[in-house]
């Protein structure tokens, strides 16, 4: 029982700690949080139709979240969570680009009309 009692004091003592405080009030927190919007939204995308994917869009924001990825290492003190989130969102658009590329110019649109049922 002191075992598990001494494990809850020290996560009760890392939260309550100021460098725990200061980095969940500072933008090396929330930046990355408010941030997640968009992998999130790429996420719940894969499942929809190809033909609502914009290209150029999907592209830039490939291009922006390597930047981000970059970036996130680049700085001092290095943030995992805006790296983690990049990631995400960079493995999310490079899928919506590959459906992308596959509906318009790998005849994955001629196969979906195709296969549609004719009237």
């Amino acid at each position: 029982m002191s075992a598990s009692g001494s494990v809850f004091q020290r996560i009760q003592k890392f939260v309550f700690s100021k460098d725990f405080v200061r980095y969940v009030c500072s933008t090396h927190f929330w930046g990355p949080v408010s941030n997640f919007g968009i992998p999130i939204a790429a996420v719940m995308d894969i499942k929809k139709d190809p033909l609502v994917i914009s290209g150029p869009m999907t592209g830039s924001l490939v291009v922006y979240s390597l930047v981000f990825m970059r970036y996130s290492m680049a700085i001092t003190p290095r943030n995992y969570l805006l790296f983690g989130c990049h990631f995400v969102n960079e493995c999310a658009q490079l899928t919506q680009g590959f459906r992308y590329l596959n509906y318009w110019h790998f005849g994955g649109r001629e196969r979906s009309i195709a296969g549609a049922p004719s009237n």
